[in-house]
């Protein structure tokens, strides 16, 4: 059985694995292995970036991503490589 807050959990994955938009943002940075710029994930994605980042905010709270600052760009890479595996 689960508890709360597992189930709470594995809601908010699926939730946010639930948009189109995130599944790929979360497929590139998984076919990729490597972080990406979240400029560059826009321009792959054929979006604009305050987009692109409203649905990579999602992705981080879901514990997904993670982000990180160079300079003034922000990076994402994977925090869960296991869950990763499975996207």
């Amino acid at each position: 059985m689960f508890t709360e807050g597992e189930i709470r959990k594995v809601s908010t994955i699926l939730n946010a694995l639930g948009n189109p938009t995130r599944f790929r943002i979360v497929t590139l940075i998984n076919e990729t292995k490597r972080p990406l710029h979240i400029k560059a994930v826009a321009q792959m994605l054929k979006m604009n970036y305050a987009a692109i980042y409203r649905h990579v905010k999602v992705l981080q709270e879901s514990g997904l991503v993670g982000i990180y600052e160079v300079g003034r760009s922000r990076v994402l890479y994977s925090v869960d490589e296991e869950l990763m595996k499975y996207c």
